[in-house]
């Protein structure tokens, strides 16, 4: 396994699906993504503020692990950092297998908390048909699987750029798996 980092830095000012990729972003304690349309202390995604506008936002940075693009290209999809959505595109960590509160180091500075699994939603196909069925599944107990990374605030704000470490802080037992949140 190779050693946890981060593969490619993304954000965007402005709602839309993608995100470009960036030398670098700044994470801003208790806010998310500096100039990041999903930064702030309230929920900013645009479901959630129809529902309730001063939920907590729990979803201030959006992680996927460069692993999964090779499994949906085995699928037939070519996906790339940023294409779906995520701050942060990591390499060498399973993401999915961390509990609720497990906190990442990202970079010499950047703390990032845990909060739970991206419920991905039907978007995903009109970037590229088929693929929410890819990132969305059902294991053998009938159980929803979510591929399509995790969410976190950010505890200790820092710069971070594609090759910064990533290191890993679990909470104490017992772990709380993840949740959609």
């Amino acid at each position: 396994m190779s050693r946890a980092q981060i593969r490619a830095v993304s954000s965007n000012a402005e709602y839309s699906f993608t995100k470009p990729n960036r030398e670098s972003i700044t994470l801003l304690a208790g806010l998310g993504v500096e100039g990041d349309v999903h930064a702030g202390v309230t929920v900013k995604h645009r479901s959630r503020v129809a529902v309730d506008p001063t939920q907590p936002n729990l979803r201030q940075v959006h992680l996927i692990h460069r692993e999964l693009f090779d499994e949906v290209a085995a699928a037939g999809f070519n996906v790339g950092p940023g294409q779906l959505g995520e701050n942060v595109t990591t390499e060498g960590i399973d993401l999915h297998e961390l509990p609720t509160g497990a906190l990442l180091r990202l970079g010499e500075e950047a703390v990032v908390e845990v909060t739970g699994l991206r419920n991905p939603c039907p978007q995903i196909n009109a970037f590229q048909d088929g693929l929410l069925k890819q990132v969305v599944g059902r294991d053998e107990e009938g159980r929803v699987v979510r591929k399509a990374g995790i969410m976190g605030v950010v505890r200790r704000g820092g710069t971070i750029r594609p090759g910064d470490a990533i290191t890993v802080t679990l909470p104490e037992i017992p772990h709380v798996p993840l949740e959609r949140v």
